[in-house]
C-alpha cells in the first residue's frame, strides 16, 4: 500500500501536471467558443471546467455563471436555448420563446453565428499550439543537423537499398527534406510502407525505394512505442548539430510548420490504423495523458508546455470528427441545414445524437482499456 509519502508523490507528480494541462486546454476550447458565442450576440449560461457538481463558481454581469466542477475531464460553455451541455436543440422550447429570447439563444441564432460559434473552439486549441510552438522556439531554438549519413546500419532498409555514408538526402516521396528530424518524422509513422528516397552523392541525384522497418522502441522513461527506422545515423562532424534561433515572426511561421506536422502525421496515424500498418494499442487515453504529463513534468515546464501543444492539437482534430455531440458533428449538421434550407428534425437528430454519444464512449473505453493493459504489461 502507498504510504502518504506516496500518494503526495503520485499527486504531484502525475494527477497535478495532468489536471493543470487538460484545464489549459480545456479553457482555451471553449473561450472559443465563449468568445464568438458572445460576439455573435447569443446569450451564455455557463462556463465550465469540468463536469459534474460545481465546487467554485461566481456569476458575472451578464448572467453567465463561471465555475470549476469536479470531474476535470472536459468541459462546456451552455448557450441559452440549449436542451443540454452538448447543444442538442430543443425545438418545444426555441418555439415557446419570445421573438427577442428567440434572438439570444444558440438554436435561433443565424446559421453562419452558429457554425462560426462551433467552429472556434477547436481553431482556438490550434491557435494555442501555434502559441506555445512560438513561444519554444523564440526562447529556446530548435536543435537541427543536417540530413547527411554518417553510418548506414548493417541489414538495415537503408543498407539494402544501397545507402552509403556521405550520402545527403534531399527529399522522400517528392517532399524536401531540410534537417535530419524531417527524416525521422517522415519515416517513423510509416513503417512497411514503400517510400523513395531521394539522395545526392558527388553531385548526382539518385531515387532510392526502401521499405522501413516496423521496430519497437523503448523512450527515456520505458513507454514501448512502434515506429518506423531505415537503419541510418548522423554525427556532429557530417550533421553539424547545432541550435536554431528564430525571430518572433519566424517563430509563429515554425510554431504552424509544427502543428501542420502533427496535423498532417495525425491523419496518417489514423489512416495507418485503418489500413492495419499501425497496432490500436497504441491509442491512448485519459491515464496515459496522465502518465506522460508527470513524465514530461520531470523535463521542466518547456517540455510540458511542449506536450500540452500536442494534446491542443489533438483535441481540436478530435472535436472536428463529424460524430454527433462533438464540435464537427454539430457542423456537419449545420451543413446538411445550409444544403437542405433547413435542419434535421429533431428525431432524426436525436437518433444521431445517440449513436455519436456511444461512439464517443466506445472510443474512451477502448482507449483506457489501452491505458491499463500498458500498465500491467
Amino acid at each position: 500500500m502507498l504510504g502518504l509519502t506516496g500518494i503526495l508523490a503520485f499527486l504531484t507528480g502525475y494527477i497535478v501536471p495532468f489536471v493543470l494541462v487538460l484545464s489549459l486546454l480545456v479553457f482555451v476550447h471553449e473561450m472559443g467558443h465563449y468568445l464568438v458565442g458572445r460576439w455573435s450576440g447569443i446569450r451564455i449560461l455557463a462556463f465550465s471546467i469540468g463536469f459534474g457538481p460545481e465546487l467554485i463558481g461566481f456569476t458575472d454581469r451578464h448572467g453567465t455563471r463561471w465555475k470549476l466542477s469536479l470531474i476535470p475531464l472536459g468541459g462546456y460553455v451552455r448557450f441559452f436555448g440549449d436542451e443540454d451541455v452538448s447543444s442538442k436543440p430543443d425545438d418545444d422550447k426555441l418555439a415557446g420563446m419570445s421573438e427577442e429570447d428567440r434572438a439570444r439563444s444558440f438554436a435561433g441564432a443565424k446559421l453562419w453565428k452558429r457554425a462560426a460559434t462551433v467552429a472556434a473552439g477547436p481553431i482556438a486549441n490550434f491557435i494555442l499550439a501555434i502559441a506555445i510552438f512560438a513561444v519554444l522556439f523564440s526562447i529556446y531554438g530548435r536543435s537541427v543537423a543536417d540530413p547527411v549519413v554518417a553510418e548506414v546500419k548493417a541489414g538495415s532498409a537503408a543498407a539494402e537499398a544501397g545507402v552509403v555514408p556521405g550520402d545527403l538526402l534531399i527529399a522522400i516521396d517528392g517532399a524536401k527534406v531540410e534537417t535530419f528530424d524531417d527524416v525521422r518524422r517522415y519515416v517513423s509513422i510509416r513503417p512497411e510502407q514503400r517510400i523513395v528516397v531521394t539522395i545526392e552523392r558527388n553531385g548526382e541525384k539518385l531515387d532510392v525505394p526502401m521499405v522501413p522497418a516496423r521496430t519497437d522502441m523503448t523512450d527515456q522513461f520505458g513507454n514501448k512505442i512502434e515506429i518506423g527506422l531505415i537503419g541510418i545515423v548522423t554525427n556532429q562532424e557530417v550533421g553539424h548539430f547545432r541550435v536554431q534561433t528564430y525571430s518572433p515572426l519566424e517563430a509563429v511561421k515554425e510554431g504552424t510548420i509544427q502543428t501542420w506536422h502533427i496535423v498532417t502525421g495525425t491523419f496518417k496515424y489514423i489512416g495507418n490504423l485503418i489500413s492495419g500498418y499501425m497496432k490500436p494499442d497504441q491509442l491512448g487515453g485519459p491515464i496515459r495523458v496522465a502518465q506522460a504529463s508527470g513524465q514530461m513534468a520531470t523535463l521542466g515546464v518547456a517540455a510540458l508546455l511542449q506536450l500540452a501543444a500536442v494534446l491542443s492539437v489533438s483535441i481540436g482534430l478530435l472535436n472536428l470528427m463529424p460524430v454527433p455531440v462533438l464540435d464537427g458533428g454539430h457542423l456537419m449538421f449545420y451543413a446538411i441545414e445550409a444544403v437542405r434550407g433547413k435542419p434535421l428534425g429533431s428525431s432524426a437528430q436525436d437518433i444521431a445524437f445517440r449513436i455519436g454519444l456511444a461512439m464517443v464512449l466506445s472510443l474512451m473505453v477502448f482507449a483506457t482499456w489501452n491505458d491499463i493493459s500498458a500498465l500491467i504489461g
